[in-house]
């Protein structure tokens, strides 16, 4: 194998040289879940919502604990500001929900040709919510909004996304230790798939092997998996047709896996073989954009200030401004947890001050249209200090994984 990690290994001495990672990994407790329903209750009575629909889906499972897939019939929970929680589901399905729960609740279940919407405002009704704000789960689907408000009579929906938001987007010791050690198993993926490179390898080849890879460190396997050589690197979220690598070709590489739900997410870019001094001088200029917003990341700052930070650093390098190309094309990064992609985002003009348990990806990735693209992403969070790294960025351009 080279001396920075990139090539020369088989296929199954990288996949053998992997462990389970997840053994140590501790799952969120019951006591933290009673915590979440009481911020969001505790948020509600101060906002004047009278209760919180939470659909199928992340947001279900954050507050309940409760694991339940999306479909076209409506299944989950709502939480009142003031009362215990209550469920609704097909009726078929309420035994199989009985033996999920986690928090006992009263289930409410409804039959194929009756409408679930008025079984959810009967149920608020019995609880003595027949007027005031009630918030839906920002992903319930419209269908299911546009039907709850054909038959809300004194209720006002309104978007649950600020209860939802308002909690999720501070994360927890316990939140932060899984999505650290999710991150950890997805690095160690990365520093395989780079060690098989070869050239004539395919993207699909290499996509099949981290899938294998994420199974061998613990993961159900990948979550997502982007691959890219040479020319389709400047897309930032790939091209539809495998490519074959070869040398002096960037390789852009973005994957991640989830642990006990919590993604982890993060991306590497360098060259197989020597680089030009083209290559070099975006990857480095990349490697600022990162490190600058990194450093702009202050308790107090407002997130959008972060995205300030990574552009100005760009354009100092005679990239962009704005998000013309060579350049910037999007956002500096998202929020993660059970989503991979939640608030708060590293976006323009977003005014949401940064603080502690704060959860973001940090991507200021580089297109130089019809040549290439160069995108770093690793993540940190905002500890009472300051930001930290779940994982530490690339070296450089010849040692991506600071082998050397």
């Amino acid at each position: 194998m080279s001396d920075n990690g990139i090539g020369g290994k088989t296929r199954e001495q990288a996949l053998a040289a992997l462990n389970n990672m997840t053994t140590e990994a501790v799952a969120i407790s019951r006591d933290e879940y009673q915590t979440r329903m009481h911020k969001a209750q505790l948020y509600m009575q101060q906002h004047g919502i009278e209760a919180l629909y939470l659909n199928a889906g992340t947001n279900l499972r954050y507050f309940t604990a409760l694991e339940w897939g999306t479909s076209e019939r409506l299944m989950g929970a709502i939480l009142p500001a003031n009362g215990d929680l209550i469920y609704l589901a097909p009726a078929f399905e309420i035994d199989t929900i009985r033996e999920r729960q986690v928090f006992a609740g009263d289930i409410y279940g409804w039959e194929e040709h009756e409408s679930p919407y008025e079984l959810l405002v009967r149920v608020l009704a019995k609880q003595g919510i027949v007027s005031g704000k009630l918030a839906l789960d920002e992903s319930t689907a419209f269908f299911m909004a546009d039907g709850i408000a054909k038959v809300a009579g004194g209720l006002s929906l309104v978007n649950g996304g600020v209860v939802t938001a308002h909690c999720r987007m501070h994360k927890s010791v316990a939140e932060i230790a899984l999505i650290k050690q999710a991150m950890a198993m997805t690095l160690e993926v990365h520093k395989a798939a780079a060690s098989i490179l070869h050239e004539g390898i395919s993207t699909t080849e290499v996509e099949q092997f981290i899938e294998a890879a994420h199974r061998k460190v613990g993961a159900s396997g990948s979550y997502f998996c982007i691959v890219l050589f040479g020319k389709a690197t400047s897309f930032p979220h790939g091209v539809k047709d495998p490519q074959i690598l070869k040398t002096g070709d960037m390789v852009l590489i973005d994957t991640g896996c989830r642990l006990q739900g919590y993604h982890s997410d993060i991306t590497r870019s360098y060259v197989f073989g020597e680089a030009t001094a083209r290559q070099r001088q975006i990857w480095q200029a990349e490697q600022n954009a990162q490190l600058a917003a990194f450093a702009a990341a202050k308790l107090g700052l407002p997130c959008g200030a972060v995205d300030d930070a990574a552009r100005a650093s760009l354009q100092q390098d005679g990239l962009g401004p704005d998000y013309c190309l060579p350049g910037l094309p999007h956002r500096t990064g998202h929020g993660l947890g059970l989503d991979i992609h939640e608030q708060p985002y590293l976006v323009r003009g977003n005014p949401i001050p940064l603080e502690p348990g704060m959860v973001f990806s940090n991507e200021p990735m580089i297109v130089v249209p019809g040549e290439f693209g160069v995108r770093l992403e690793d993540h940190f969070y905002m500890s009472e200090q300051g930001p930290e790294w779940f994982t530490q960025p690339s070296t450089s351009i010849d040692d991506p994984f600071g082998i050397r």
